[in-house]
């Protein structure tokens, strides 16, 4: 599985973090930005990922920034993204079963790199729930943009 990461300056190193521990886990990275601490955009780092998985060129997501909210924002304008900014176990469960997020964002600034990293497995791990009801959610979701 390839998994694409981006963040601006606040998310850096919290995505330097994650992308060398998914490196250890066996999965394939691309970093797509920004490459230092230097102040720099979320939409443009959150906007490139999501047309990477959306593209199919990445199968996931991860994007950072300083809280995770913006990122979140510029990624959910790409038409088929679907980034959740998670904070819990159960978030990153929902985010995947019922959501069908094929992105995560966490902040930089609010996130430790253990929580982060579990909350990743546990989307990774967790199966999209087939029920009609979260399908139909799901397919509302892709008809809004």
């Amino acid at each position: 599985m390839k998994i694409a990461l981006a963040s601006d300056h606040g998310g850096f190193e919290l995505k330097t973090r994650v992308a060398a521990w998914l490196v250890t886990q066996g999965f394939e990275t691309e970093d797509l930005g920004t490459y230092t601490e230097e102040s720099a955009d979320y939409p443009e780092y959150g906007k490139h990922c999501a047309e990477a998985v959306v593209r199919g060129e990445a199968d996931r997501g991860l994007v950072f920034c300083g809280t995770g909210i913006g990122i979140t924002m510029a990624a959910n304008k790409v038409k088929g993204a679907r980034c959740a900014l998670v904070a819990s176990d159960l978030m990153a469960e929902m985010a995947k079963a019922h959501n069908g997020a094929n992105m995560l964002a966490f902040g930089g600034r609010t996130t430790a790199e253990a929580d982060a990293i579990r909350w990743i497995g546990i989307w990774l791990d967790t199966p999209l729930d087939e029920a009609e009801r979260h399908a139909r959610r799901r397919r509302q979701l892709d008809e809004m943009l």
